[in-house]
């Protein structure tokens, strides 16, 4: 059985963009992706909240870590709903999608 403690990887997201903002392209592709961004950061939280490893989500949705980590890597693929409903329930989450419609200029 896998090792289901939870041990989070230090990461300063902002530094990080902040120096990813100075190549050349990067602000227009960062910004092409990020709703996939605000997915895959979505994902990463409710996984810590519940104390979970990319392996043990595996083994509860019955996949391979491997599959949780593309999962979980934005703009790499856009997985259906059917998986992120499975992911959303191996974490202890419900999974709500919605519409919203473009503000008025």
């Amino acid at each position: 059985m896998a090792d289901l403690k939870y041990t989070p990887v230090r990461h300063e997201h902002a530094a990080f963009i902040a120096k990813a903002r100075k190549r050349t392209g990067f602000t227009e592709a960062y910004e092409e992706l990020a709703l996939e961004y605000a997915l895959a950061s979505q994902m990463l939280k409710a996984r810590a909240k519940a104390g979970l490893t990319q392996d043990a989500v595996a083994e509860r949705m019955g996949t391979t870590k491997s599959a949780i980590s593309r999962l979980e890597s934005a703009g790499r693929h856009a997985p259906s709903l059917a998986t992120l409903k499975r992911y959303a329930m191996a974490v202890g989450c419900d999974l709500q999608v919605k519409l919203v419609p473009h503000k008025a200029p």
